[in-house]
């Protein structure tokens, strides 16, 4: 069975549905962002249940069709943005549309209408503080960054950072006090 779990975003939130499962005695196939599949069918007893330990951690059991299709949107994002190893080769809403099965202009107007803002905007604000994290980590000059974010030019990766935050990459670097926001507020 499958179960779709809002705001399930980090490895923690991962870890935490891993012991909520194992407490219920429920058997996992699968736990990932967002999504989870369990052997077992769940009560609606177990439903409730599962329901209220997850609430309890900040996360949502998720019902509707609607909305458990844009958690799988975020999900792609920040998978894709904060854990893939390569870049993608394809058109970000090509990519989207092959794995999630949906036609883009169907999720990206459905999106809009229930976030409040665009599919590419949200990719955006993702970006900038994945962009943040290797700035800080310093591991990587801004070239290297924007080759593996996927930026055509540094330019391009420095305008929309600065369109995002109000600083140039490098001015973001000196500063100590302004520090990212976590993927969940986003």
């Amino acid at each position: 069975m499958k179960l779709y779990i809002k705001y399930m975003v980090s490895i923690r939130c991962k870890m935490m549905v891993k012991e909520a499962l194992k407490t219920m005695g429920l058997h996992f196939i699968v736990v990932d962002l967002g999504v989870v599949e369990i052997m077992e069918t769940l009560s609606e007893a177990q439903r409730l249940e599962l329901k209220e330990i997850l609430l309890k951690g900040g996360l949502e059991l998720m019902d509707d069709k609607k909305a458990m299709l844009i958690e799988k949107i975020k999900n792609v994002v920040i998978e894709t943005v904060h854990y893939a190893d390569e870049l993608i080769k394809v058109n970000f809403s090509d990519y989207l549309s092959e794995k999630l099965h949906y036609d883009y202009t169907y999720m990206a107007n459905l999106f809009s209408e229930v976030q409040g803002t665009t599919i590419e905007q949200y990719i955006i604000a993702h970006k900038v503080e994945r962009i943040k994290e290797l700035i800080i980590y310093g591991e990587l000059n801004i070239t290297e960054i924007a080759h593996r974010m996927n930026y055509s030019s540094v330019a391009h990766l420095s305008s929309q950072f600065k369109k995002m935050t109000g600083l140039s990459p490098s001015h973001f670097k000196q500063l100590k006090d302004k520090r990212r926001s976590p993927i969940e507020e986003l």
